[in-house]
């Protein structure tokens, strides 16, 4: 910016900085202060805001504080709070940060430091070396965290790194509606934990991470659980060759669902992952299962594993709009279980990177594509795109853009329908000479 050159323009410029100044100081009163009746503040109650004095017992007073009063927000102004403990948000109680987006800046240094995220931090050595500990932050029934970035700054980037245990997670059984918003986890060996206990209508929304082991699960969920905006990416150590990186890559799953009825998830996105989206059985007694419902504008990039498919329920697990890279490692898109027995439908998505295999299908399940693009498949040469093992195929009104082996059906495939596709030179659909197996329609550019 170039110096004033009348005195006009000094006196302009003298102007706004009092001007800023003001705001700014406007602002820092107002943030020290409670805002409203069911507003408390951590520091009101001795938090330090330091980053280097505990203040987990500050954090917990303004918490049961706010129970007692029947509810309502914990404040969290901007700083960098050191905390040794855990923290249990009671039900019907907000943790709020100033946070009203996600940030892609972890912590790294004291308030005021370069680098150093200007907003609400907490600084976590809770359960350091022990996964199994309980979470970090406990969400009772009808609570919620809003508006932080939490990071662990005596995590390592090492292959593997330290073991944590979940950054966030529900406290019991029974705490429906807890919700996550607006928050950040910089280097979290695990991210949300709403599977271990019976958690219905969770809702996550806005989180951005670089999670190290595992990210989301959800599980025992019996009622309509929200996810949406979240971006798991290498915020904390983008070093592709570091030890963390590979280890990420070839252990870390992002997003896992064991039973989760009526599920909604939109526009989620992982990076680096040795598998994407995993599905399995889960739970315990009359809330164990599979998961279903609707999956849209989903995306996995450079994963081993795109999606991992080991058990759905009946009802139909539904993936719209989504795209799907995966190179390293095993390098398959689609990787479906012996185990699986449910149905799953891929519509209007995209395959594409060099990989192994858009799909491996195994068990006795139906898959089915539709409106799909496949862009790229074997990159060795050696495979065909689809490998359907066994159980029923349904492939309708997609591209294969590679001139290459399109779709094989084994032995132990009970039914397929193959037809409408549109297909880069020959086509090449190898299967057996069965009645139950119908391919036709299919437009080839040879």
């Amino acid at each position: 910016m170039n110096p004033p050159t009348t005195r006009r323009e000094a006196f302009t410029t003298a102007g706004l900085a009092l001007l800023a100044a003001s705001v700014a100081s406007s602002a820092q009163a107002a943030e020290a202060e409670a805002i409203g009746p069911d507003h408390l503040n951590v520091r009101s109650f001795g938090a330090k805001g330091d980053g280097t004095s505990d203040d987990t017992a500050a954090f917990q007073k303004a918490l049961d504080a706010a129970q007692a009063a029947g509810g309502g927000r914990v404040w969290v102004p901007a700083g960098s709070y050191l905390l040794g403990g855990s923290l249990l948000v009671p039900h019907g109680v907000c943790l709020q940060g100033t946070w009203t987006a996600p940030i892609s800046q972890p912590w790294k240094g004291p308030p005021g430091a370069a680098g150093a995220a200007a907003g609400s931090n907490l600084l976590t050595t809770h359960g350091h070396g022990d996964a199994t500990a309980p979470a970090f932050i406990r969400l009772m029934g009808n609570s919620a965290v809003r508006g932080l970035a939490i990071h662990h700054p005596r995590q390592t980037h090492t292959d593997p790194p330290i073991a944590y245990p979940w950054t966030i997670a529900s406290a019991a059984a029974g705490a429906d509606n807890c919700a996550v918003e607006n928050v950040f986890l910089a280097n979290s060996y695990q991210g949300i934990d709403f599977g271990h206990r019976v958690t219905g209508r969770h809702f996550i929304r806005n989180v951005y991470g670089d999670v190290l082991h595992r990210g989301i699960f959800v599980s025992q969920n019996l009622d309509v659980g929200r996810i949406e905006n979240v971006h798991f990416w290498p915020f904390w150590n983008p070093d592709a060759n570091s030890p963390i990186r590979q280890y990420v890559q070839r252990e870390a799953v992002a997003f896992e669902y064991g039973r989760s009825d009526w599920q909604i998830c939109t526009n989620t996105f992982c990076w680096g992952f040795g598998t994407g989206y995993r599905f399995i059985t889960h739970g315990d007694g009359p809330t164990r299962g599979p998961s279903h419902g609707s999956f849209l504008g989903i995306a996995a990039d450079a994963c081993g594993i795109a999606v991992k498919i080991e058990e759905t329920a009946p009802f139909g697990l539904l993936i719209t709009n989504g795209q799907f890279v995966a190179f390293p490692g095993e390098a398959i898109m689609i990787d479906v279980a012996e185990s699986h027995t449910g149905s799953v439908r891929f519509n209007n998505c995209g395959f594409w990177g060099p990989c192994n295999q858009i799909a491996r299908i195994k068990g006795t399940g139906t898959l089915g594509f539709s409106d799909c693009t496949f862009v790229h498949w074997s990159r060795h040469n050696d495979r065909a795109a689809i490998h359907c093992h066994s159980g029923k195929l349904l492939v309708r009104g997609c591209e294969f853009k590679e001139d290459k082996p399109q779709i094989t059906l084994g032995e132990a495939v009970r039914s397929a329908i193959i037809t409408e596709n549109l297909i880069t030179g020959k086509l090449r659909v190898e299967h057996a000479d069965k009645a139950n197996v119908v391919v036709a329609n299919n437009l080839s550019a040879a």
